[in-house]
């Protein structure tokens, strides 16, 4: 993974650890990963053709891999903490006006910082594996498996929270992992304390989404064998977004940039030119 690191000021103070990498000079893409993961789940984009024409930067989330984890709840409740993280990433990197796009719980947070900072800074919104649903909506929590709702990652218990991290993580793939990604993904994902995942998973919205006030290009990117975001979940974001197109992976779970990553490289590729301006 040809790259550079470094850590920057998010919001609330918050140190966030950076992955800069690609084509320096590249048209710009955020990376947003999702609840409990890694910045590193990016790996098959960094390490891909995309690399090679554009410029990819990715970061863990606050509480997340080497980024600041605060004990107090309270920097993980607020979504104008979570949107002022992405403000200031794209504001310290000098990206200009990138493509953004939000893994899972990383969807939502992008649509926080849209919420706050509007779409003048960002040229298109990519929500992959994610919807207008917050992480923490009971009804949604209720229809899901105990594997995916994986309510033993809050236990302070370790060997409850490695079996329930192991679980989560198999169900969120449709074809198994290697036992070398298997034991990669365990390992960031334990690197996230049990309180922090409860408090970003489970926090209630704090503002009402106007989602009329996403004007800039959207992609919705599905895997068929999504056991997280079910298909209504899909098309009422599509009738809320009306704007919105849909990219589906049939045979696929909740990382296609993962289990389809050559197709996925190839039709992020073609989004960020239809809103960067540039060739594919």
């Amino acid at each position: 993974m040809k790259s550079t690191t470094y850590h920057i000021e998010g919001g609330d103070g918050v140190e966030l650890f950076v992955r800069d990498g690609g084509k320096e000079d590249g048209p710009p893409i955020l990376m947003i990963h999702g609840w409990s993961q890694h910045h590193l789940c990016w790996q098959k984009q960094f390490e891909g053709p995309l690399a090679e024409t554009h410029r990819l930067v990715a970061f863990d989330l606050r509480g997340h891999g080497a980024s600041d984890k605060h004990d107090d709840a309270e920097y993980y409740l607020h979504s104008k903490s979570w949107a002022d993280d992405i403000a200031a990433v794209i504001e310290t990197c000098e990206m200009d006006r990138p493509l953004v796009l939000g893994w899972s719980m990383g969807g939502r947070i992008a649509l926080d910082y849209i919420h706050h900072h509007g779409c003048t800074d960002i040229a298109g919104l990519g929500l992959v594996g994610s919807s207008i649903f917050p992480p923490g909506d009971p009804d949604l929590i209720a229809r899901r498996r105990p594997d995916v709702v994986a309510e033993g990652m809050y236990s302070e218990d370790q060997r409850v929270a490695l079996d329930a991290t192991v679980a989560f993580l198999k169900a969120c793939f449709a074809s198994p992992l290697s036992k070398m990604d298997l034991a990669r993904m365990t390992g960031f994902n334990m690197l996230v304390p049990p309180h922090i995942r409860r408090a970003s998973r489970l926090r209630a919205p704090d503002y009402e989404p106007d989602f009329s006030a996403i004007t800039c290009p959207v992609t919705l990117f599905w895997g068929e064998a999504e056991r997280l975001v079910f298909r209504e979940m899909i098309d009422a974001t599509l009738t809320a977004i009306p704007h919105a197109t849909l990219v589906s992976y049939p045979g696929t779970g909740h990382a296609p940039f993962w289990e389809r990553a050559e197709e996925f490289n190839r039709h992020l590729a073609d989004f960020a030119g239809e809103t960067l301006g540039v060739a594919a």
